[in-house]
C-alpha cells in the first residue's frame, strides 16, 4: 500500500511537471500559398502580453512558455491561426491569405475599428470591391459601390468630381466631403493649372477607402465633417519581394452628339425664311457640308503603366516603391492629360513591436492641355462653311467681310475647329505629399500608446493660354490670341498627436483616445498677366495663413461583448472667424447592441449577426472663399487707380467687403441603423434612417446698397433638413473551390428641404446663358434647395406651345415674375448601385451598374439657341438645334425661364464590364507569380428619356454642356512576379 501511494504520487508529480513546465518555441512561419516566409508576423501567447515577430527568414523564438499556452499567430492580410503548445516545440506554420479578414478592420478618425464593434454608419471598401475600369483619379473607384456616395465626374480626361455624402449639409458653402490620405487631411481648393484635387493621385496606390456617413463616425474631426469624410489608405510595404506591373490601353469614342442641322437642312431652313420678320442673307451661305460635331470629336487612345516593387530595405524595414505613367486623352480634340507618380511607403517596428513606424512620400506631375470653347462652338458654326480654306488665318476658314485686300473678322463665331488648333491652353503641376506617422506602445503599460502624424501636401501650379496669331481682323491690323499666364502655389502642413488607452476588464473593454490637432494652409499668391505685356504681372498674395486648431477625445467601451458606447468630442478653432465665434464644439454619442450575441439568437442558424445602432452629433462647416471676411481689409487698384499727392502718383486702395459676426455652420444628426447577416453572412448588409438639420447657413447674399462695400455678402442664414433612407446587401451567391460569386446592392433614397429663410424671401440662384443675368433656380422656404423656378408653358388647341404664353398662376390678370412656380430639382430622390463580381477557377466577370431615379435637368442648351432668331449669329449664320421645330420659337428672351426646358434626366447607366483570365504560376519553377489578361468596356449604355447630350449633370442639374464621355474599350494586362 506504502508503494502504491508513492508510485501515484509520482506520477501526479510527474504530470504536474509536464503540464506546468516551461520550455523555448522555436519556428518558421511561411505564406500556405507560396511557400515564402512571412516576416513581421505577431507571435503572442493568448491571453497575455507576452510575444515576439518574426524575423525577416520568418523565423521566431519565444522562451519560457507553458505547455498547453496557445500561440497566436496574426498578419495583416492573413487568417489568424491559433496553435496549442505540447511537445513539440520547433513549429512550421503556414497562414492563408484573407480578404475577409482585411475587410472587416475599419480606418476611421485617429484609429480603426471592426465592422463589428463600429457603432457609427462606416463603410470600409477595399481593392477586390473597387469598380473597375479606365479609372485615372482614385473616387471613381467608389463610383456606385456605397450607399449615399454620389459622384459625378466629365469626360474631361483626368477631370476632377463633384462628390456628395448624403447631400451634402449645405446651401452655399461646401458640399464636399473632408478627403483624408493616410491621416492627412487635404484642401478641396484646387491650383492653377491643376483639372482637381485627387487628379495627381494615382488609383493603382490606394488599398481602401473608408467612408464616413453620421456625425458619430465623422464628429471626431469637427469643423471639416459635416459633408462626411472619405478616408484613403495607401498600399504598404512587405518583407517578402514582389514585382508587380500593370499595364493598361483604351481606344475611345465619343457616340453621341446634339442634334442640329445639316447643311442642306440648314440651306433650305435659311432659304425658307421659317418665321414671319425673319431676313436672312443668303449670300453668306457656303457650299460645304460640313458636321462641325464630327471635326471637334476624336478617337481616344489612352495607356496606363504602373510599376511596383515591394521588399524589405537592408533586410530590416518592409517597402513599397511605385512609378506610374498615365497618358490620356479627351474626346475633344486636343485635350489630353497626363501624369507621373512616384509613391514610396516604408513601415518598419523597432523595440520588439513597440514603435512602429509608417512613411508615406509621394510625388506627381501633371501636365494638361484643355480644349478651349469645347463642344459648345461646335454647335453654333455655320455647316455649309469648310475647315479648311486658303487666306491669311493659318489655313483655315474664318468668317470675313471685304474685299481680298482687306480680310475683317466678322463679328458672330470663329471657327471651332482653329480656336482648339491655334489655341495652346496648357496646365502643369507638381504635388509632393505625404506623411510620417509614429506609433509608440509604452513599455511599461502596453496598453497605453502615443501616436505622432506629420504630414505636409505642397501644390506648385501653373498655365499658359497661348493664342497663336489668326490673321488680320482690318486692314493692317494683327490679331493676336489670349496670350495669358498664371502660377499659383498651396501649401499644407499637419501635425496631429493622440494618446490611446486600451485596456480589457472583466466584463469591459475600454478605448479611449485624447489629442491635438493643428493644420495651416498656405499660399504664395497667385501670380498672372500677359505674355505680350511685361508690365501686366499682377501678384494676389494670401498674406494670412489659414489655421485649424482642434482638442479631441473619443472613448468606445464595450459591455459583455455585446452592448458598444462610442462618445467622442472635438473643440475647433479657425482663423477664419473673429474671436468671439472661433471656436466650435462638436460632441457625438454613439451606441449599439449585438442582438446576435444574445442567448436567444446565439446559436440561430438563420441569423448570424444582427446589430442595433442609434447616433447623434453636431459637426461644422466653415469652408468658405474668403478667409479674412471678418477683417476690415483692403486691396490696391489697378494701375489707373492713381491720384497726386505733392505732385506724386499714390496707388489707390480700396476697401473689400466684411462681416465680423460671421460665425460657424453646424449639422446635428441623428440616425438608426440595422446591420445584419444572414446564413454565415453570407448575406449581409445595412439599413440605416438618418435626419440631419442645418443651421447658420453659410449662404452668399445680396444686402442693402451702401451697407457694405458690396452688393453680395457671405452671411450666416436660414436652416437646411435632409432625411434619408440607406439600405445595401451584400450575398455570396456561391461560393466553392471553383466558383465564387458575390453581389452587391445600395439604394439610397434623400429628401431636402430648406425649413427657415431670414424674412421667408426667395433666393435667385442657377445663373444660365441666353439672358443677362438669368436665373432658373430658387432659395425657398419649405422647398429642396436649388429648385427649378420657371413659368408654366401654355398651349394651342394643337398641343404646340405658344411662345411668351405663361399661366397666370396667381390670377391677378397679369402675367410677371410673380407667376413662376417651382418644380422639381436637379438632385435625385433615390440613387442605386449594382455590382457583380463571378470567378470561375481562373476566369472572372466583373459588371457595374447605376441608376439615379427623380433628378430633372434644365436644357440651357436648348433654352439658349432653339430659336429662330439665332440663325443670324451677328453678322454671320449660326447654326441652331432641331429641337427648334417641336418648339419653334423665335426669341430666346421671351422663353428661356419656359417649364418646357425642364426634362426628366433619371437614368439607368452600365459603367463598366470586365472580362479576365489569371494564368498562375506563369513560371512554374517560381512560386507566387501569375499574369492577368483582360478587357472590358466603360460607359457600356445609357438609358434614359433626357434628350441632352448626357442625364448626369454637374451644376445643379442645369446642362449647359459638360464635356461628352466616351465609350471606351479597355485591354490590360497584370503580371506578379
Amino acid at each position: 500500500m506504502k508503494n502504491f501511494k508513492l508510485l501515484l504520487f509520482g506520477i501526479l508529480l510527474s504530470t504536474s511537471f509536464t503540464m506546468f513546465a516551461q520550455q523555448t518555441v522555436k519556428g518558421i512561419v511561411k505564406e500556405k500559398a507560396s511557400g515564402d516566409p512571412l516576416p513581421g508576423v505577431s507571435v503572442v501567447v493568448k491571453g497575455t502580453t507576452k510575444g515576439t515577430e518574426t524575423d525577416f527568414n520568418g523565423n521566431f523564438r519565444l522562451e519560457k512558455v507553458n505547455t498547453g499556452a496557445i500561440l497566436v499567430f496574426r498578419y495583416l492580410g492573413y487568417a489568424d491561426k491559433e496553435i496549442t503548445i505540447g511537445t513539440e516545440v520547433n513549429l512550421t506554420v503556414e497562414l492563408t491569405e484573407s480578404s475577409e479578414q482585411l475587410d472587416e478592420i475599419i480606418v476611421v478618425g485617429y484609429g480603426t475599428t471592426t465592422i463589428k464593434d463600429a457603432t457609427g454608419s462606416v463603410e470600409a471598401i477595399t481593392a477586390k470591391e473597387f469598380t473597375k475600369g479606365n479609372i485615372v483619379t482614385p473616387e471613381n473607384l467608389l463610383n456606385g459601390r456605397v450607399a449615399g456616395v454620389n459622384i459625378t465626374t466629365s469626360g474631361a480626361p483626368g477631370s476632377g468630381s463633384e462628390i456628395t455624402i448624403r447631400g451634402g449639409s449645405s446651401l452655399s458653402a461646401s458640399n464636399a466631403p473632408l478627403i483624408v490620405i493616410d491621416g492627412l487631411p487635404v484642401t478641396n481648393n484646387g491650383t492653377a493649372g491643376s483639372r482637381g484635387i485627387l487628379s495627381s493621385i494615382n488609383p493603382a496606390d490606394i488599398e481602401s477607402f473608408s467612408v464616413l456617413k453620421d456625425a458619430s463616425a465623422t464628429a471626431i474631426y469637427g469643423s471639416r465633417a459635416s459633408n462626411g469624410v472619405i478616408i484613403i489608405v495607401t498600399k504598404k510595404g512587405k518583407s517578402v519581394f514582389s514585382l508587380d506591373y500593370d499595364y493598361q490601353y483604351s481606344a475611345g469614342e465619343v457616340l453621341d452628339r446634339i442634334n442640329v442641322f445639316s447643311a442642306d437642312e440648314f440651306r433650305n431652313l435659311v432659304n425658307s425664311q421659317p418665321i414671319s420678320g425673319t431676313t436672312l442673307d443668303t449670300s453668306l451661305l457656303g457650299n460645304a457640308n460640313t458636321n462641325w460635331q464630327d471635326e471637334v470629336l476624336q478617337n481616344t487612345v489612352s495607356t496606363q503603366h504602373n510599376i511596383t516593387a515591394k521588399g524589405s530595405l537592408f533586410n530590416k524595414i518592409p517597402t513599397r516603391l511605385s512609378v506610374g505613367f498615365s497618358e490620356q486623352q479627351g474626346g475633344i480634340i486636343t485635350s489630353e492629360f497626363d501624369r507621373a507618380n512616384v509613391s514610396l511607403a516604408m513601415n518598419p517596428s523597432f523595440f520588439e513591436d513597440h514603435l512602429k513606424v509608417s512613411l508615406n512620400y509621394n510625388r506627381a506631375f501633371t501636365n494638361s492641355r484643355f480644349a478651349a470653347g469645347g463642344i459648345g462652338a461646335a454647335l453654333r458654326y455655320d455647316p455649309t462653311q469648310p475647315v479648311r480654306a486658303a487666306g491669311p488665318y493659318g489655313g483655315f476658314y474664318q468668317h470675313y467681310t471685304g474685299g481680298s485686300s482687306d480680310f475683317v473678322l466678322a463679328n458672330g463665331g470663329t471657327n471651332p475647329v482653329a480656336s482648339l488648333l491655334q489655341n495652346n491652353n496648357t496646365g502643369k503641376s507638381f504635388r509632393q505629399y505625404g506623411n510620417l506617422n509614429l506609433d509608440y506602445k509604452f513599455h511599461f503599460l502596453p496598453e497605453l500608446k502615443f501616436v505622432v502624424n506629420v504630414g505636409f501636401d505642397r501644390t506648385e501650379g501653373s498655365y499658359i493660354s497661348n493664342g497663336s496669331v489668326l490673321g488680320p481682323r482690318s486692314f493692317n491690323t494683327v490679331v493676336v490670341g489670349n496670350n495669358s499666364y498664371g502660377n499659383q502655389n498651396r501649401h499644407n502642413e499637419l501635425l496631429d498627436s493622440y494618446f490611446n488607452y486600451t485596456k480589457e476588464f472583466k466584463n469591459v473593454k475600454a478605448d479611449i483616445t485624447a489629442g491635438y490637432s493643428y493644420q495651416e494652409f498656405t499660399g504664395d499668391g497667385f501670380n498672372s498677366g500677359n505674355l505680350n505685356d511685361p508690365n501686366s504681372s499682377r501678384d494676389t498674395y494670401v498674406n494670412t495663413p489659414e489655421v485649424l486648431i482642434g482638442f479631441f477625445g473619443r472613448a468606445n467601451f464595450t459591455f459583455l461583448e455585446k452592448y458598444l458606447l462610442t462618445l467622442s468630442y472635438r473643440r475647433d478653432g479657425t482663423s477664419k472667424f473673429s474671436s468671439e465665434n472661433r471656436w466650435g464644439n462638436f460632441p457625438a454619442v454613439a451606441a449599439a447592441w449585438r442582438i446576435s450575441d444574445e442567448d436567444f439568437l446565439k446559436d440561430s442558424d438563420v441569423v448570424s449577426n444582427l446589430k442595433l445602432r442609434a447616433s447623434y452629433g453636431i459637426t461644422g462647416q466653415q469652408d468658405i472663399s474668403n478667409p479674412e471676411i471678418y477683417l476690415t481689409t483692403y486691396r490696391f487698384g489697378n494701375s489707373n487707380s492713381q491720384f497726386l499727392f505733392d505732385g506724386n502718383a499714390i496707388q489707390s486702395t480700396i476697401p473689400q467687403p466684411f462681416n465680423p459676426d460671421i460665425k460657424w455652420e453646424e449639422t446635428t444628426t441623428l440616425e438608426f441603423g440595422l446591420d445584419y447577416g444572414l446564413f454565415d453572412n453570407k448575406v449581409s448588409g445595412t439599413l440605416g434612417v438618418f435626419q440631419k438639420n442645418s443651421n447658420d447657413l453659410l449662404f452668399d447674399t445680396p444686402i442693402a446698397d451702401g451697407t457694405n462695400f458690396t452688393n453680395n455678402i457671405t452671411r450666416n442664414i436660414g436652416e437646411l433638413q435632409i432625411q434619408g433612407v440607406e439600405f445595401s446587401l451584400n450575398s455570396d451567391v456561391i461560393k466553392t473551390d471553383d466558383i465564387d460569386w458575390n453581389l452587391n446592392f445600395n439604394a439610397t433614397y434623400i429628401d431636402r428641404e430648406i425649413t427657415s429663410i431670414p424674412l421667408g424671401r426667395d433666393l435667385n440662384v442657377g445663373s444660365i446663358a441666353g439672358g443677362t443675368g438669368a436665373t432658373i433656380q430658387v432659395q425657398r422656404e419649405g422647398f429642396a434647395p436649388n429648385s427649378f423656378y420657371v413659368y408654366k408653358q401654355l398651349y394651342d388647341a394643337n398641343g404646340a406651345p405658344i411662345e411668351g404664353a405663361y399661366a397666370d398662376l396667381n390670377g391677378d390678370g397679369i402675367v410677371n415674375a410673380d407667376d413662376r412656380y417651382i418644380k422639381d430639382n436637379g438632385l435625385a430622390d433615390v440613387t442605386l448601385g449594382f455590382q457583380s463580381n463571378f470567378n470561375y477557377k481562373n476566369f472572372d466577370l466583373s459588371f457595374n451598374l447605376r441608376a439615379s431615379i427623380g433628378n430633372y435637368a434644365y436644357n440651357n442648351v436648348n433654352s439658349s439657341t432653339a430659336q429662330y432668331a439665332l440663325l443670324q449669329d451677328q453678322q454671320v449664320l449660326g447654326n441652331i438645334p432641331t429641337s427648334v421645330l417641336d418648339y419653334n420659337f423665335r426669341n430666346t428672351a421671351d422663353v428661356i425661364s419656359s417649364d418646357i426646358y425642364l426634362e426628366n434626366a433619371s437614368f439607368l447607366r452600365m459603367d463598366n464590364i470586365t472580362f479576365g483570365y489569371t494564368i498562375n504560376p506563369l513560371i512554374k519553377k517560381f512560386s507566387g507569380n501569375s499574369i492577368r489578361l483582360w478587357a472590358g468596356v466603360q460607359n457600356v449604355f445609357t438609358v434614359t428619356n433626357y434628350s441632352g447630350l448626357d442625364p448626369e449633370i454637374f451644376n445643379n442639374g442645369i446642362d449647359n454642356l459638360n464635356f461628352p464621355r466616351s465609350r471606351t474599350f479597355l485591354l490590360g494586362a497584370n503580371i506578379k512576379f
